[in-house]
């Protein structure tokens, strides 16, 4: 197996602002891995709060030694092996993970959902992000998703968040989800927001509470009428099972578990622990995203917009027909280069 890659800025079609920060672009590393005249696509976006970067990447890829193993069916022994070089590094595991399942899955002649047993029509409907902005764009880029989605995923966090519903209701009554990104800081007044917030039709907050305020969360998680969902919480499989009772629900993310295999996990042993469960995504192509997609039946709710968020998408992948993703029959993670 050869492995290569490059660094790949993604630009984003409008600046995406959470509670913490701005972007216009989002770092990025291609991946290839051929094998026998085939090859396998895998990527590493690095948004900030990763504290990953495109040097971090090269850096950590140079280390990766394909040519050790003659198998590419042996899985387990490669990412194991590639988890062992460093501590952290996750986007970078995640683009070897994600290049080596599209390879596999193409040898085999099957997509991943279908190698796991999944039931494409089982994929759920994929929100659409509105980032916090001002009152004119918030109201442009809801008539842009306006028809198009299902249900919109609303970023929240500051004192704009009343006016950021308000200007979106003006528009559409599709239902909400709201990512506070860690924005609120009192379980009390998070409380009294998400009963407001249910009142306007939004149907799961995630991450409310920053990571360290674990008692809080719980909290929080006990007396909220809407699914508490963490998100920077959780990172790998190790983090899942701490926080059963802690919230309702978990999101994955390639970038932050190191990719599909690790993925695959978490999502077996939150179900084991009865809890919900959503594949989310980074700014990514339609590379990650489809790779994050093969999942997608097997979970509660689905946040794979990423590649719908820039205007230089790399690949043809997962599809959003009326506001559903919608699973390619192509092999591997089911992208195509455009």
């Amino acid at each position: 197996m050869h492995l290569k890659f490059f660094p790949y800025e993604l630009k984003l079609t409008h600046t995406f602002t959470v509670a913490s920060y701005s972007r216009t672009t989002t770092p990025d590393v291609q991946v290839e891995i051929e094998y026998e005249g085939i090859t396998g696509y895998g990527e590493a976006s690095m948004p900030p709060y990763l504290g990953q970067s495109v040097e971090s990447v090269t850096t950590f890829l140079k280390k990766v030694d394909l040519g050790r193993f003659s198998d590419p069916f042996q899985l387990e022994d490669i990412l194991s092996y590639v988890d062992s070089l460093s501590e952290g590094d996750t986007a970078a595991k995640a683009a070897v993970d994600i290049a080596l399942h599209d390879l596999v899955g193409k040898l085999l002649g099957a997509p991943w959902y279908r190698i796991w047993g999944l039931d494409p029509g089982k994929a759920p409907s994929t929100t659409y992000t509105i980032g916090i902005d001002t009152p004119e764009i918030v109201r442009e880029k809801t008539l842009e998703a306006a028809g198009r989605f299902n249900i919109l995923k609303v970023k929240v966090g500051l004192d704009t968040d009343a006016e950021m519903i308000r200007t979106i209701r003006s528009v559409t009554h599709v239902p909400l989800a709201v990512d506070a990104n860690q924005g609120w800081k009192d379980r009390s007044k998070a409380l009294d927001e998400i009963f407001s917030l249910k009142e306007q039709g939004v149907v799961m907050v995630e991450q409310p509470l920053p990571v360290g305020q674990v008692e809080d969360l719980a909290w929080l998680t006990e007396r909220s009428p809407l699914p508490i969902y963490a998100d920077e919480s959780v990172q790998r499989l190790k983090d899942v099972l701490p926080l059963k009772g802690v919230v309702h629900g978990i999101n994955i993310k390639l970038m932050k578990c190191t990719g599909m295999r690790e993925a695959w996990k978490m999502v077996t042993l939150a179900r084991a622990l009865g809890m919900q469960v959503m594949v989310g995504c980074m700014t990514e192509t339609s590379c990650a995203v489809s790779a994050a997609a093969q999942l997608s039946p097997a979970v509660d709710f689905a946040d794979l917009d990423g590649n719908l968020l820039i205007d230089n998408d790399r690949f043809t992948g997962v599809q959003v027909e009326k506001g559903r993703l919608r699973l390619t029959e192509a092999p591997g993670i089911g992208v195509t280069l455009v």
